[in-house]
């Protein structure tokens, strides 16, 4: 498996795992306010755009999408890496803070959407949700699973173009195929996991919790992030935006996240 990834920027390195089904250019306005600070390493996660599967009705577990990143990282540098983790994205981080935790310093965990962070009767009823959206997507299509993902994560689709003069992102042919693999495919990887997210609190990566200020309460997202925050027994930290600021509020986002990586060193 061949995993396609681009690098921007001088210094340290600062490894951006998206959400979703955004791939390595999903969030290239938050990058460009990055890369004079940081060695910016942005991928299409396994299944999407030119990491492409070579049977894409195979299925894919976070376990493999955490393995990707682990090796992408050994071919890239020998050193501990920060790392941006964003609703998948954030799972996948996790996992390697577990697995692997000598290659991650500081892992910002925006909001992991893992029914495992949850008391089981809001990780029945997130997994449930997870289900009726693969139902929608195979019965309605991809408009409508769309509204429905929107509708889970609370995403308030009139908030794209919160920052002037941001980069478009039309809902271009390549991005129906990645959606409909995160639906058919990544949905049911994280459905599945396994790992014993307990472990956490005995990894040596600084992990910090986080949440969009604009994210209702109420979703399942919030409280995955207001899970991990006890689970570390710490707080949870609010960044500008909803669960896609990265890409919506990419100047302010970007602002608070170097702040919050400056706080330590990896």
């Amino acid at each position: 498996m061949s995993i396609y990834y681009e690098k921007r920027g001088t210094g340290p390195m600062l490894v951006i795992s998206q959400s979703g089904e955004g791939d390595a250019g999903r969030s290239v306005d938050l990058v460009d306010r990055l890369v004079d600070d940081y060695t910016v390493v942005t991928y299409d996660r396994r299944g999407l755009s030119r990491s492409a599967m070579d049977r894409r009705g195979a299925g894919v577990t976070v376990t493999e999408h955490a393995d990707d990143l682990h090796r992408l990282l050994a071919d890239l540098t020998d050193q501990p890496v920060r790392m941006l983790g964003c609703g998948f994205g954030a799972v996948i981080g996790l996992h390697l803070a577990i697995g692997h935790p000598a290659q991650v310093g500081t892992l910002v965990a925006h909001e992991p959407s893992t029914p495992l962070l949850l008391p089981a009767v809001q990780r029945l009823r997130y997994e449930r949700e997870l289900a009726e959206i693969q139902q929608i997507h195979r019965r309605d299509g991809v408009a409508a699973a769309f509204k429905a993902v929107a509708r889970s994560l609370g995403i308030d689709l009139s908030d794209a173009n919160a920052e002037p003069d941001l980069t478009p992102q039309p809902l271009t042919p390549q991005w129906v195929v990645n959606f409909g693999f995160l639906i058919e495919h990544d949905f049911t990887a994280f459905a599945r996991d396994t790992v014993d997210y307990s472990a956490l609190k005995d990894s040596t990566v600084r992990i910090v919790p986080a949440h969009g200020r604009a994210t209702p309460r109420t979703t399942f997202a919030y409280r995955c992030a207001v899970e991990l925050a006890a689970l570390l027994g710490m707080k949870v930290t609010e960044f500008p935006g909803g669960h896609n600021g990265n890409t919506t509020h990419p100047r302010a986002y970007a602002a608070h996240l170097l702040e919050e990586l400056n706080r330590s060193r990896p």
